[in-house]
């Protein structure tokens, strides 16, 4: 009985430490994932704002600190991959979540079952 007892209280300790870890991990792909919708966002405004332009156009594509000549085309090719790279983190962010959330859910699931068995236990000892 009192084997039990620690047994319970050290599988609740241990899914405690892991919520809280799992629920910063949630937390963290959640803010990551919000950045990563604001640059799509940033993007397709950009390609919205470009798309009067004519070929001819002179525009000027950041890399980095500084800033080159190129052509309407590559820079409209250049924001869809942008957006596509976009689209391909937020679906891995949304899977790793997603995964998270169904490990927590199983330690909760196991966790109950060995309650469960506990009152069992105990209501055949009586």
């Amino acid at each position: 009985m009192a084997q039990m007892d620690k047994e319970l209280k050290k599988a609740f300790t241990e899914m405690q430490i892991n919520k809280l870890e799992t629920t910063k991990k949630i937390n963290m792909i959640d803010m990551k994932c919000d950045m990563v919708k604001t640059g799509k966002h940033k993007y397709q405004l950009t390609e919205k704002g470009t798309s009067n332009l004519s070929d001819d156009t002179r525009v000027y594509q950041s890399v980095g600190r500084m800033f080159l000549l190129t052509d309407v085309q590559n820079m409209r090719e250049d924001l869809k991959a942008k957006q596509e790279k976009c689209d391909k983190a937020i679906e891995l962010l949304e899977k790793k979540k997603e995964f998270l959330q169904k490990s927590l859910k199983d330690q909760e699931d196991g966790l109950r079952e060995l309650v469960q068995q506990r009152k069992e236990a105990d209501q055949t000892a009586k």
